[in-house]
């Protein structure tokens, strides 16, 4: 009697194996398969949002910005110890980095804080003078000024050029006028932002008018650097049709996150 029940079961095994094979290729798409209104194959479309978190957020802007905050402070509340000032800041840079590794965040905005921190403070400690803190912040802005004009004047934007790059895109966009003229004018607004910056600092730093140069660094730091990000983001928005700025948004966005589009 057993030999019939185990003919049964082999039967249904087999059976079951055959429809696990057919259904097979339908899990698999199912598994596979964008939400609805998503073209399958492509990653979510991006938003505005994803754009500016991909960039870091307030929370970059920060990273770059406490340690002059820091500076300007110590330097106030201890009557102008410079080295100890020196030393705070840096160390909350420091600080910042080492929070960051720890939760395994994005370090390029905190880098390049910390460097420029490290050599501001070595430019300080050489000269003996505090103002002299602001000294690398005040070439950097002329340097970065000079540079982002001239490739607009030339017709090679700045903005257009590292576009072009990160996107693997090459030239495409100078053969477009809208995005030439978008990423030509993105690029001006942060001429403009260097501009302004050393027009109000570079006075302040030959009157020797520390605390004014200070609160101008931080002033036209982090919120003037966030207000030049929206207006170029604006600006850019603008200048390009619906389609092609949602396509270079989900180009910019999915490729600052570490994917690929």
């Amino acid at each position: 009697m057993a030999e019939p029940t185990s003919r049964r079961d082999q039967v249904e095994e087999n059976l079951e194996e055959k429809l696990v094979e057919i259904l097979k290729p339908e899990v698999e798409a199912a598994a596979t398969m964008p939400p609805a209104g998503e073209e399958p194959g492509k990653p979510a479309r991006s938003t505005d949002k994803d754009f500016f978190q991909a960039l870091g957020g307030w929370g970059a802007l920060l990273d770059i910005g406490l340690p002059w905050i820091a500076f300007l402070v110590a330097y106030a509340v201890s009557d102008h110890k410079l080295q100890l000032s020196l030393i705070i800041a840096v160390g909350i840079a420091a600080v910042l980095a080492v929070v960051r590794l720890v939760r395994r965040q994005q370090l390029r905005n905190i880098v390049g804080g910390f460097i420029g921190v490290l050599i501001s403070a070595w430019v300080a400690n050489r000269t003996g003078n505090a103002k002299d803190f602001y000294v690398p912040g005040l070439l950097t802005n002329l340097g970065y000024g000079a540079l982002y004009l001239i490739t607009v004047l030339i017709r090679w934007p700045l903005f257009g050029v590292l576009y072009g790059v990160i996107t693997q895109t090459g030239t495409a966009w100078r053969r477009d006028p809208a995005m030439l003229r978008g990423f030509s004018r993105a690029t001006l607004v942060f001429v403009g932002l260097f501009a302004v910056r050393l027009i109000v600092q570079v006075p302040l730093y030959f009157t020797g008018s520390l605390n004014a140069l200070g609160i101008a660094k931080i002033g036209l730091g982090l919120p003037f650097y966030a207000l030049a990000i929206w207006l170029a983001y604006a600006v850019l928005r603008g200048s390009l049709p619906p389609a092609k700025w949602d396509e270079a948004r989900d180009h910019i966005t999915h490729l600052l996150r570490g994917n690929k589009k």
